[in-house]
């Protein structure tokens, strides 16, 4: 027993020596390739055994026959390792490198094609991570280009609208400074008519830009979708008249939520008077309220003819107006992208889709607890 201790003894601190050189190798050629650190890892190992052989054949008095046997066995076995780490190593490269180049494209701009071949499990995670981190800047930047593009419709939009109030109050304005108008008064009452107009949209812009940085504050108070929806349409029943359209709001159950009574009188006052515009004289614009698998859906159903199916996913967006505007002529598409943010803000979605001789917006509302 004494003999085999001995024997431990001896070949740990040949071994140990060994592998502290090692140690200190795989240190110096860290920032080398891996199939230098597998190759000194083959040598470390082949070494540790030959030292830890040497040292208890010195211990144990070996003759030189048998000492020269087992160096040539460690020798033979330290060329097949050293073989086998090199091959390893290479292959390992091999796909590295392979890899390298796909995240190289990818980071160019390209989609993220993974490298064909067998790889390692690690090699083989990264892969999948890079696949789906492409995925989601794929994404990104699909909603970044569709951003700018919004923006720049939004600018085309407002710059439109308001160089065509402002030229009317500037022509009116001269005319009553001229004094060419016939009837004063009602220059006044068109320029107040402008001056609104303006004011209206912007309005809409600082509470679309509130929205956009977050800082929309809401003050939730416990009200019935029924009232909601009745001080909406009374609010926008001069202006179905205006347009000879039919408001009816029959079908609106009594459900309790918890909103901001403001913002969503906003946001159905914004539908209403949407839904009105697009909708021909003698037409019908029905709302109606019921509770569906744990939330309040609220819709406005017009009778414009429908959206065409691929206009349908940009309809919330901010300065989309389509070939014929969805939103007030002053609103600079900004009407519905006011009423989804709000919605959002609610914890609540926005929707809409094409019915029999119009569409219908949905604005479903979480219930309110109790």
């Amino acid at each position: 027993m004494n003999d085999v201790l001995l024997i431990a003894v001896f070949a740990l601190v040949g071994a140990a020596g060994a592998g502290l050189a090692g140690a200190v190798v795989l240190r110096l050629v860290r920032h080398r390739s891996v199939a230098v650190s597998l190759a000194v890892v083959a040598a470390v190992t082949v070494t540790a055994m030959l030292a830890g052989t040497l040292a208890v054949a010195q211990a144990m008095f070996l003759s030189a026959h048998d000492l020269w046997v087992v160096t040539v066995v460690v020798a033979m076995a330290a060329l097949v390792s050293m073989a086998t780490a090199l091959v390893l190593g290479r292959w390992v490269v091999a796909r590295s490198r392979a890899l390298t180049r796909a995240a190289r494209d990818f980071g160019e701009g390209g989609g993220f094609c993974a490298p064909a071949g067998t790889v390692t499990a690690e090699l083989a995670a990264l892969t999948r991570e890079l696949a789906s981190t492409s995925a989601r800047l794929d994404a990104s930047r699909r909603r970044e280009r569709a951003l700018e593009a919004s923006r720049r419709e939004l600018v085309a939009w407002i710059s439109h609208d308001l160089r065509t109030p402002l030229a009317g109050l500037r022509a009116m304005a001269e005319a009553l400074e001229d004094g060419m108008a016939a009837d004063p008064g009602r220059y006044h009452r068109q320029i107040r008519t402008e001056v609104d107009r303006l004011t209206g949209m912007v309005t809409d812009l600082f509470e679309l830009s509130r929205i956009h940085a977050g800082a929309l504050t809401l003050s939730p108070s416990r009200m019935s979708v029924y009232d909601l929806v009745g001080d909406a349409l009374s609010g926008a029943d001069p202006l179905a008249r205006e347009h000879g359209v039919r408001l009816v709001g029959e079908d609106v159950a009594a459900v309790p939520v918890e909103v901001d009574g403001k913002e969503m009188t906003r946001v159905l006052a914004n539908l209403l008077v949407n839904a009105i515009r697009h909708t021909p004289a003698d037409g019908t614009v029905a709302v109606a309220a019921e509770r569906r698998e744990g939330a309040v859906v609220v819709s406005v159903t017009d009778g414009c003819g429908g959206i065409p199916a691929e206009d349908l996913p940009r309809v919330f967006d901010t300065g989309w107006r389509g070939a014929e505007a969805r939103t007030p002529p002053a609103g600079a598409g900004l009407g519905l992208a006011i009423v989804r943010g709000i919605v959002e803000a609610h914890a609540g979605r926005a929707e809409v889709r094409n019915v029999p001789g119009g569409c219908r917006f949905e604005v479903s509302l979480p219930t309110a607890a109790g």
